[in-house]
Parts: structure tokens; C-alpha cells; sequence
């Protein structure tokens, strides 16, 4: 025995920035695309960069590391590259906010550099929590070899989108087309089903009066949207409803307005609802929108671009919507046309990012063909490799629902540029070649001549891609999609996209989608679902409640491995979100502690060269330590470190120290003589194997507490070996149970007699499966005699 090789007495969080420094500077995880070995490729989420990491990028972040760790350890070259989102609307909203400014109100080359200026002076937070973090992302450097950072504002990032909107425009998949699209007021720009989340507002259904042309009596038709009288194309009842038969194929004439529209039976009105009277409006919602599309209806659209009402809607012309609905109320009473309104919650439309209610303006957008694939999607959602399996519901229910074609165009600034042109004499397309990045709103048309009609006058599209256009090309830019063909070849597919259940319906519907109509086939194997974190109570974080941990404040008070550990343990797939507390986190450390200790001790005992004898005891742990090697192994492959984690949790605590530990002390020191050479070393090889095993096994999990004692202990780093394989050794007669059974018989003998568990035995009687340890029962529990029976009894 020597002097324990782990110098420090404990584990302190100010051991991490010193590994993690020296990770970084050696540039220990770069990518080398020109080893042989397979390709393992993560197609991490890109974080917005102007923002401080949240507690669910940082579980994602740490489990995806964990990933990319035991990927290394299989013998993969894994490509963990880090990618910071900079585009889009919320880099927008940052700079109107800071510079007082509106994008509508402001000239594009001075609102980008408003932007640019957000950005230049974006603090690297998110960078520095993740390198806190540990997670060993292939560089920590901008650039655009394979596996560096990588922003997806740059010129590089922007023309592979441009290219592959190229791409996608020569196979047909692209097109122009006037039609009815969400819009945002708030954020001034269409956006897709996929951005829009439905909030109950509270409003009044209101009973209006209209009357039959041909009958002269009066209806009653209740509606929340009082104002969109003056776009109504159609009045419906339910076929079954025999209130309303009579009117079927007569003519409604609307209040106010006067206008003159049918009156039809469709199953779309609900004989409940109401007075079982629906007036069909251009595009009060979706419901109305597929309905005139249904019925060949054209749509007569009262609401303009920056939320007011349009000269459609006569005296209401100006007014903002909910302006306009008191005045129409107003109106409407004052003719004697209102019967009555009732409070009621309406199911409302709103942009998921500023909140404003949605409205649906008629305007020409880009779409990219989405409905066509339907059923292709589908397969591919049912091929993909799910983790968890309840996941893939989520995409399918997605894909289920889609209707419309994807609008991929927007009038905002700060976004990839719609790289086309248009002939102002004759309105044809020009497409350009693809390889460098076009800016359409300000640079010249690459030809000089329409080749259609010979004109030489063009304007550039001033439009810009959707964000989601951009982040859905991912995948295809840290593979190297159209710029190294033969990497590409080699490494497709991706291998893993992890990310969250929220965006399920747009990174990774848009990012399959995109990837089947460039590819004809899926983009990754394996999607990895993480859930919402929660706090303890199982309540949503949010800032609202005040229950929100910020990741930051849990590295400066516990440091990366307590969060890691508690990320590992908590990330159950079969449950529908992570639960987290302080207490949580913190209680994680007690795990840390223990195995740093166990770690000092054994580093105390050298086995040397010699041969090495070992007992049942050393058997029977050695099989435990396979068994969770296989455990582990098959699980991490399944990207489940939960389960692993909480047998490695119980395994160190209970199996390996309250009971191996105890039991091998005597022969691992030895100090009396008792035992053999042979049977030391046997000891003492078998407490280095478990060791050195666990800590390959969780390396992945608590990368820095691993490397620092595998590196006190052997001199080497734990990541950089291979993932263990379970031992075969020779079968043994003992059982964990069996050894539970007995410790625990006498340990509860003693405390029954108030006695201390050093306090002599005077015999103890043991299953004769036991003979071969007796030694050191006797000499752990202090026992003067054993005898050996079915069942242990204890005389104290």
C-alpha cells in the first residue's frame, strides 16, 4: 500500500475550468475528416446567440455531449460541430428594441446594420455556459471547415440556402401564387401554420340580424367577428338542421353593408352551436379559408397589411380590428340589427413569437410544395428511429394535418435573400447559377438580357427567406451538402438530430421535408425527442412564475458535473418531461463525492505484477461490473443514460462500497498477515478493474471528474480509450442478494443489541455457498465462529 495517488480530498468545481481550458487548447475534439473510421454526425440545434442559454438548452446540450463522448469511446470520428443561430426575426426585434427603431419605418441597409450591431455587441454567454458545460464540440473557432462553429448569417451558411433553393426552384418544387396567408401585424411578415399558436381570448358572440331577399324575415347569425360583415360570402346551416331547410338556395342580405350572398346547407355548421346560422366570411380564420377554397368562392379580404381595416370595409376603413368590431357593434344597435352578445373564450390565432393575433391577407408569396408528399412524408416519419417511440407521433399527427403548401418567402431584412429576378416588361424569372451568395434588393441582374423578350429591365425580389427556410438546412451544411461532394457521399445520412418536442412540427418536419425533396430519402437515422423542463412541483418553467434556474447561476454554485449527473438520471424518455430543482442538481454532487472517495482509496493499493488469486467475492463483483457494462453499452446505443445511471448510482453506493468494499478491506491491506500474496493482489486487481471500469462506463456522463482521476490513476485519458467490453470471467456461486442478505443479518443483529458493527460475533450461521469468503466474514464482522446452515443467524 501506498500513499493514495488522488492528492485532493474532495471533488471541488474549481478542478473544471482547468480541464476544459486545456480541452479546448489542445484541440481535443476536432474533427478529422480524413480517418477511416465511420462517421457519427450530430446535427446540433443552433441557439440563438444574443441570448443567455435556458435550462433546456443546456439538458440538451449535455446529453447530446454525452452522445458524442460514447460515440468516441465505439470507435466512431464523431462530427459535433456548434452551430449559433443569427438570423431572423428575433435578431430584428432585439434592434428595434435597443435603436428605438421599425423595421417598416427604416431603410434596409440601415436596419441590417442595426442588426449587425446587435449582434457584434452579443456577449458569447451561450458559448462560454456551453464550454462550462464540458460539452466537447468539434471546435471552439469560426470557420467553415467541417466541425467548426458556424453561423448561420454568414455568407457560407446563405449561399448553401440559396443553392438549395435553387435546386429545389429547377425541380419544379417552387412556385409563385396570390393567395390567403397568416399574417402577423405585429411582426409585419406571413408566416407558416407551424409559427402560430392558439390562445382562448375572451370576446362577445354576438346575435346579429340578417334578412332572406326573397322571404323578407330575419336570421339570427352569431358571430365573435362583427367587424368581417363586410366580407361574408356565404351563409350556412347543417343539412340535418330541419330549422333551416327551408332556406336552402334563397339569398341572405347582410346588416349594414347590404350586400347580397347565398344561403347553403354544409356540414361545416354546427346544429348546437349558436342559432345553428354560420356566416361564412373571406378569412375571419382557417376554417373560412378552406371553405372558400371548397365552395369556388373568391374571397373579398377587409383587413390590410398593418392591421386596419381596408376601404372593403366602408366606414369601418382605418380602424384597427378590435376598434372596429365595437364600432360595427355600434352600428349594428343603432339600426336595431344587434339582438344581443354573451361572453364567451374564442379559440384565437396568435404569432408565436410577438402574440399578436394572426390575420389572413390575400398577398403573392413563394410556396415550396408540401401536400404532393403527404404520404411520402409519412414513410419517412414511420422509418425514422425514434427516442422515445412517443415521439414519433407528434411528426405523424404534424404530417396529418398539413393543408397548404409551405409559404417560404417573408418581407422582413435580416434573412437570407430570395435570390431571383424578374423582367419588368414581361414578369419572367430569372434564376442564377449557384456558389456565391445574391442579393437581389441591391445588386445587378447577372444577365443582361431577357432571354423571353429581349428586355434589359429587371428588379430584384426583395423578399427574404422564412427563418425556418435557413434552419432547416442544418443537416445538409455541416455534412457539406454541394460543396464537398465526396464527404457528403460518405457521410450521408446524419446520424442524429436531437432536439425538442416544440419544434418538432418545424425543424424537423422542414428539415425531412427539404431533405426527401433534394434526396428522395431521409436525412438523418436517429431523432432524439428531449421534453420540457419542469420544476419540482411539475409546473412549466417560466419567468411569469418566478420558477425559473438559470444555468449560469447552477456552474457558478455546483459546477457542470452535478447538472450532468442530474441531466443523466432525470432524462427518463418514457416520461413526458424533466423535472429540476436546485436540490436536484446540488443532491447530484453527493454521487460525485462518493465515487471521488471510493477513487482515493483504491488509488492506494498497487497489484504489481504478480499473479493474482481470485475468490467468489472478487468474482461476484467483477460479473456485477459486466453486467452493467452490457447494460450501459446497449442502452447509451439507445441514447438512454438513465437507466444505466441509476443502476451505476446504486451499484457505487450499496453493491460496491457498503458491501464489496467492507468485505475486501482485511485482504486488500493485509496488514496482518492473513492472506496470501496472491490473495492481496487478487483483492486489490479486482478493485482497480471495477474502478477503472465504472469510470470508462460514465465518462460520457461526468466527463471531468472522470479524466482527472483516470489521469491521476493511470496517467491517461479516459476519453480518448475505448468503450469497455464485459469481462468473462469464471462463474461464481454468490449472488448479490446473498451478500445483501448477509450483511445486512448481521448489521441488524448488532444495531437490535445496541451494539457498535464493530462489536464481536460470538456465531454466526451462513449458507454453506459462503465457504469460500468465510476468512473474510469473520474478519469484516468480527465473528469468532461460523457454522453453516440454510438460512444466516447471528448470536451477538
Amino acid at each position: 500500500m501506498v500513499e493514495s495517488k488522488i492528492s485532493e480530498k474532495r471533488w471541488e468545481k474549481s478542478f473544471e475550468p482547468e480541464i476544459y481550458k486545456k480541452w479546448k487548447k489542445d484541440k481535443a475534439y476536432r474533427f478529422d475528416k480524413g480517418l477511416k473510421k465511420k462517421v457519427y454526425s450530430i446535427d446540433t440545434p443552433p441557439p440563438y446567440v444574443n441570448s443567455p442559454i435556458h435550462m433546456g438548452h443546456a439538458t440538451t446540450y449535455v446529453l447530446m455531449d454525452m452522445f458524442a463522448r460514447y460515440k468516441r469511446m465505439k470507435g466512431f470520428n464523431v462530427l459535433f460541430p456548434l452551430g449559433l443561430d443569427r438570423n431572423g426575426l428575433p435578431i430584428e426585434m432585439a434592434a428595434e428594441k435597443k435603436f428605438g427603431v421599425k423595421l417598416t419605418e427604416t431603410k434596409r441597409e440601415d436596419f441590417i446594420e442595426y442588426c449587425r450591431k446587435i449582434l457584434a455587441e452579443s456577449s458569447d454567454i451561450s458559448t462560454q455556459s456551453f464550454f462550462r458545460l464540458g460539452i466537447s464540440f468539434n471546435s471552439w473557432d469560426l470557420g467553415t471547415d467541417i466541425g467548426d462553429v458556424y453561423h448561420t448569417d454568414s455568407d457560407d451558411y446563405r449561399t448553401l440556402t440559396q443553392n438549395i433553393f435553387i435546386d429545389l426552384w429547377k425541380k419544379g418544387l417552387i412556385y409563385e401564387d396570390k393567395r390567403i396567408n397568416n399574417w402577423c401585424p405585429g411582426c409585419q411578415t406571413t408566416i407558416a401554420d407551424c409559427e402560430i399558436e392558439y390562445k382562448d381570448i375572451s370576446t362577445f358572440f354576438n346575435d346579429i340580424r340578417f334578412t332572406v331577399k326573397e322571404t323578407g324575415e330575419e336570421i339570427v347569425i352569431g358571430t365573435t367577428r362583427p367587424e368581417l360583415v363586410c366580407s361574408c360570402g356565404m351563409v350556412i346551416f347543417n343539412p340535418e338542421d330541419k330549422r333551416y331547410k327551408h332556406l336552402d338556395g334563397k339569398t341572405a342580405v347582410t346588416p349594414v353593408f347590404g350586400k347580397e350572398v347565398p344561403i347553403k346547407a354544409h356540414p361545416s355548421a354546427e346544429i348546437e352551436k349558436g342559432t345553428g346560422l354560420v356566416m361564412m366570411c373571406s378569412a375571419g380564420d382557417t376554417t373560412d379559408i378552406r371553405f372558400f377554397r371548397e365552395m369556388g368562392l373568391k374571397p373579398l379580404i377587409s383587413v390590410d397589411k398593418d392591421g386596419t381595416m381596408n376601404k372593403n370595409a366602408g366606414f369601418l376603413s382605418g380602424l384597427k380590428v378590435r376598434d372596429a368590431r365595437l364600432k360595427m357593434v355600434e352600428k349594428l344597435k343603432e339600426e336595431g340589427l344587434h339582438v344581443g352578445a354573451k361572453r364567451t373564450t374564442h379559440r384565437t390565432p396568435v404569432c408565436e413569437r410577438s402574440k399578436d393575433e394572426v390575420e389572413f391577407i390575400e398577398m403573392s408569396e413563394l410556396y415550396l410544395k408540401q401536400v404532393d408528399f403527404k404520404k411520402d412524408m409519412t414513410k419517412i416519419a414511420k422509418k425514422l428511429n425514434f427516442y422515445s417511440e412517443n415521439s414519433r407521433k407528434i411528426l405523424l399527427d404534424w404530417i396529418e394535418g398539413v393543408s397548404i403548401d409551405w409559404p417560404i418567402s417573408r418581407r422582413r431584412y435580416y434573412a437570407t435573400p430570395i435570390p431571383l429576378w424578374y423582367c419588368n416588361k414581361c414578369g419572367e424569372v430569372i434564376v442564377p447559377e449557384k456558389g456565391k451568395l445574391h442579393n437581389p434588393w441591391k445588386e445587378k441582374c447577372p444577365v443582361d438580357k431577357c432571354s423571353k423578350c429581349g428586355a434589359s429591365d429587371f428588379r430584384g425580389d426583395e423578399r427574404v427567406f422564412d427563418t425556418w427556410f435557413d434552419s432547416s438546412n442544418s443537416p445538409l451544411y455541416v455534412l457539406k451538402y454541394s460543396k464537398d461532394d465526396a464527404f457528403f457521399r460518405k457521410s450521408m445520412p446524419c446520424s442524429l438530430r436531437p432536439q425538442g418536442k416544440e419544434i418538432v412540427r418545424t425543424w424537423l418536419y422542414y428539415t425531412l421535408l427539404k431533405g426527401y425533396l433534394l434526396l428522395d430519402k431521409p436525412i438523418f437515422e436517429d431523432v432524439f425527442v428531449h421534453f420540457h423542463i419542469l420544476d419540482d412541483k411539475g409546473i412549466k418553467m417560466s419567468k411569469s412564475l418566478g420558477n425559473v434556474l438559470d444555468p449560469r447561476e447552477i456552474l457558478d454554485k455546483c459546477g457542470a458535473e452535478p447538472f450532468r449527473l442530474w441531466a443523466a438520471v432525470e432524462g427518463n424518455l418514457d416520461r413526458t418531461d424533466f423535472r429540476c430543482s436546485y436540490d436536484r442538481i446540488d443532491g447530484a454532487g453527493k454521487t460525485l463525492a462518493k465515487l471521488w472517495n471510493v477513487s482515493r482509496f483504491i488509488s492506494m493499493f498497487d497489484a504489481g505484477s504478480g499473479k493474482a488469486e481470485l475468490n467468489d467475492l472478487d468474482l461476484w463483483i467483477r460479473a456485477e461490473v459486466s453486467r452493467l457494462v452490457k447494460l450501459a453499452d446497449k442502452e447509451y446505443a439507445k441514447y438512454n443514460f438513465h437507466k444505466p445511471m441509476i443502476e451505476i448510482k446504486h451499484f457505487i453506493w450499496e453493491t460496491f462500497s457498503s458491501h464489496y468494499l467492507e468485505l475486501v478491506k482485511n485482504r486488500a491491506y493485509n496488514s496482518e498477515g492473513k492472506f496470501s500474496l496472491e490473495e492481496q493482489r487478487g483483492a486489490v486487481s479486482t478493485l482497480n478493474y471495477c474502478l477503472e471500469t465504472v469510470l470508462k462506463v460514465v465518462s460520457p456522463v461526468i466527463p471531468f471528474l472522470t479524466y482527472k482521476v483516470y489521469m491521476d490513476l493511470k496517467g491517461e485519458d479516459v476519453h480518448a480509450l475505448e468503450f469497455p467490453s464485459a469481462e468473462k470471467t469464471a462463474k461464481t456461486v454468490l449472488a448479490t442478494d446473498d451478500i445483501v442478505a448477509l450483511n445486512g443479518a448481521v448489521w441488524k443483529a448488532k444495531k437490535d443489541a445496541g451494539l457498535s458493527l464493530k462489536s464481536e460475533v460470538s456465531e454466526a450461521v451462513v449458507p454453506s455457498i459462503f465457504k469460500g469468503v468465510e476468512k473474510e466474514i469473520m474478519l469484516t464482522h468480527n465473528v469468532k465462529k461460523i457454522k453453516y446452515g440454510d438460512v444466516v443467524k447471528v448470536k451477538v
